[in-house]
């Protein structure tokens, strides 16, 4: 896939306030400071797509990005970012939540891995979390520039051996650098490959009939 266009739609606070589910949508999330931003710029190649911050926790709304005028590329706020007023907090999760386990047009979720660390809990639960609440998703391991090979091996075991443990297959899995370009042509062939497959379910339902336009 060639990304041709990439424009902001929209920030929710919740969901009434997305866009029509009238597109395929692939959300990506992940810990405070994993270089969630800087990954989308780089998969989009638009240097400020997405704001970059020092401040881990800055992003604090779902934003939504229309890409190539097929699909949404979904920014989620990060989790983990301990929030100072509790009920701000549990509100901010219950957004998070609601368009996880709601949105009818998201397709998967990105969960971003910092490849530098061994499996972190929060990682853990909330990949765990996903698998309990059936929701498709892919790992992708950042900034793969920065780490050795052999701690990338054991982190990304790391994963692979929780999947065994819960008799499940692995998910599909990414190494990625945004400083390097790494993993973002294997991304965007899959993410190709998914919207490809929910308009030809689409067309035969009689329900579209956009083109999407990939290249290998």
């Amino acid at each position: 896939m060639q990304i041709r266009s990439a424009q902001f739609v929209i920030s929710a606070t919740d969901l009434d306030g997305c866009p029509d589910p009238d597109v395929p949508e692939f959300a990506f999330i992940g810990r405070s400071n994993v270089g969630k931003s800087s990954l989308i710029n780089r998969l989009t190649g638009q240097a400020g797509l997405a704001k970059v911050s020092a401040t881990p926790g800055h992003t604090k709304t779902l934003n939504f990005f229309l890409i190539n005028r097929d699909w949404h590329l979904v920014d989620l706020p990060g989790y983990g970012f301990a929030q100072k007023n509790l009920a701000a907090r549990e509100r901010f999760e219950e957004m998070i939540i609601d368009y996880l386990e709601q949105r009818e047009s998201l397709i998967r979720v990105f969960v971003l891995i910092d490849s530098r660390l061994p499996m972190q809990k929060l990682d853990k639960d909330f990949v765990q979390w996903l698998i309990g609440a059936d929701i498709d998703f892919a790992i992708v391991f950042t900034k793969v520039d920065k780490t050795k090979p052999a701690i990338l091996r054991e982190t990304r075991g790391q994963f692979e051996a929780l999947f065994q443990q819960l008799g499940l297959s692995a998910s599909p899995m990414f190494e990625t650098s945004s400083e390097t370009g790494a993993g973002k042509l294997e991304i965007l062939r899959f993410i190709g490959a998914e919207v490809a497959s929910v308009e030809s379910d689409e067309d035969e339902d009689g329900d579209s009939s956009n083109e999407v336009i990939a290249t290998p």
